[in-house]
């Protein structure tokens, strides 16, 4: 469960993030990456190494308003951030302790939409299309 309530956020964003027309997608998940950049500032028990975090995910963001790589790039580093304040014992959410496992279990989700140039929700239903009609085509032979 701890495992699956993660995955299960991270496509219900993608999904619907996807619903997002263009131009206003990339923008948008350029901001969110942002904000996650700062998700510990307030709390997260880093020190500096919080404010220097969210200074290089902020650059990154910036990055992101023109590039899905640099949004895609943010939330991976938000993932290694996520585990570091896992082993660490400072959750995201200072009532629930499981938090940054959670997160870094549902950011690289996103990730990797991301890295896939955040395709819209039609683009994706028609690749899982295709892949199941390819699958199909080479079970049958």
């Amino acid at each position: 469960m701890s495992v699956l309530v993660p995955l299960l956020i991270g496509v219900v964003y993608v999904l619907l993030s996807s619903l997002i027309p263009e131009p206003h997608r990339r923008p948008f998940n350029a901001i969110m990456v942002a904000g996650a950049g700062a998700a510990y500032l307030s709390g997260g028990g880093l020190g500096v190494g919080e404010v220097l975090f969210t200074s290089v995910m902020a650059l990154v963001a910036y990055r992101g308003l023109t590039s899905w790589r640099f949004i895609g790039l943010g939330w991976l580093l938000h993932t290694a951030w996520d585990v570091v304040h896992h082993l660490r014992g400072e959750p995201i959410l200072p009532f629930d302790h499981g938090s940054s496992f959670g997160c870094a279990i549902c950011d690289p989700v996103i990730a990797l939409w991301c890295l896939a140039g955040g395709p819209s929700f039609g683009t994706m239903t028609g690749w899982l299309r295709q892949s199941v009609w390819i699958g199909r085509r080479i079970r049958t032979r």
